[in-house]
């Protein structure tokens, strides 16, 4: 039984799930994502990507929403132990029927699709009752605490907005709120007319090194056009976001002439709480190895503080990954 418990120190959520202690890790012989025979999730092979809730979720929706959650996001409040049940719900999204393989190693038409599976789901998720903000992502290696290396990602969806996202749709807003306009047009803008970062420039997307990295090869893939969600794309921007994400984990992998273990995040709009005008579509990669042989930590200042160290300065981390894409 999973269990959503207030912490009054921060004013957030935090999802104990005892139960996932239990989930598979690292089969020896065999693959629950594979599809046909033995214990997987998916008896048939006769699909492209699939899509269905997790057997570990530390969120679901069996029940009603929670009282405690009903409402705004601050429905908990003072120094009392709160807790509801852990209401949301928790999908897997396998790319590919294969076992090997990977994101950036799928066919152009797959990813474009893959894309379209994302708008599906976050469209779906969204008219769940109680839900406020549907995040998908995907964790790539061992390195990342993956525990299982067939081609896959996930989707949450919370019925609260995770507190990195409420900050950054209240930065968002008051940007728009003083300005008029969208603070990540404003940013990209300025990064495209630069051009010291940028990666890839279609006029659809660009895909650039933020000046402000805070991982080492970090990278951001957003939309030329002001899109809030997945939702807005036109077929030209799918295809071309499609095509920028797998040319980005293609050089990824090159980069040090072995797979990069990474974590990919979709930002979009909250689903409830308003029109988020500031909210702005894009696609944001944070590599794990700032070398060939070492790996970039979250330790103690960026965990405790939110204070990030970045060990390659970002027109560097640029100029190495141009020359590979």
């Amino acid at each position: 039984m999973s269990e959503l418990r207030w912490d009054a120190r921060l004013r957030e959520w935090v999802i104990v799930a005892p139960h996932r202690q239990e989930r598979t890790y690292h089969p020896v012989g065999w693959c629950p994502l594979c599809p046909g025979g033995g214990d997987t999730e998916l008896p048939t092979s006769d699909f492209e990507i699939a899509v269905f809730e997790n057997r570990f979720a530390s969120m679901r929706t069996d029940g009603p929403v929670p009282p405690l959650l009903a409402g705004s996001d601050a429905a908990a409040g003072g120094t009392a132990r709160q807790a509801c049940a852990s209401y949301g719900r928790c999908e897997v999204v396998v790319y590919t029927p294969e076992h090997e393989g990977s994101l950036g190693a799928l066919p152009l038409e797959r990813v474009e699709s893959l894309i379209r599976v994302w708008a599906h789901r976050y469209d779906a998720l969204s008219g769940v009752d109680g839900i406020r903000y549907v995040f998908i992502f995907e964790n790539r290696g061992e390195e990342i605490g993956v525990t299982l290396p067939h081609p896959h990602g996930q989707i949450y969806a919370y019925p609260f907005v995770p507190p990195y996202a409420q900050r950054e749709l209240a930065i968002e807003a008051e940007h728009f709120s003083r300005t008029g306009r969208c603070l990540h047009c404003d940013l990209i803008e300025a990064e495209c007319a630069s051009g010291e970062r940028v990666l890839i420039d279609d006029g659809n997307v660009a895909a650039y090194v933020p000046y402000a990295a805070h991982w080492t090869y970090e990278v951001h893939i957003a939309l030329r056009r002001h899109h809030a969600s997945l939702l807005d794309l036109n077929t030209a921007e799918r295809r071309s976001l499609a095509a920028a994400l797998k040319s980005v984990l293609q050089a990824y992998d090159r980069l040090f002439g072995r797979p990069m273990p990474y974590m990919l995040s979709v930002r979009q709009k909250a689903t409830a709480g308003g029109a988020h005008e500031g909210a702005h579509l894009r696609i944001e990669l944070l590599p794990a190895l700032r070398t060939s042989d070492k790996l970039k930590f979250r330790a103690g200042s960026e965990t405790f503080m939110g204070v990030y160290i970045n060990d390659v300065l970002p027109e560097d981390a640029a100029a190495d990954l141009r020359k590979v894409l």
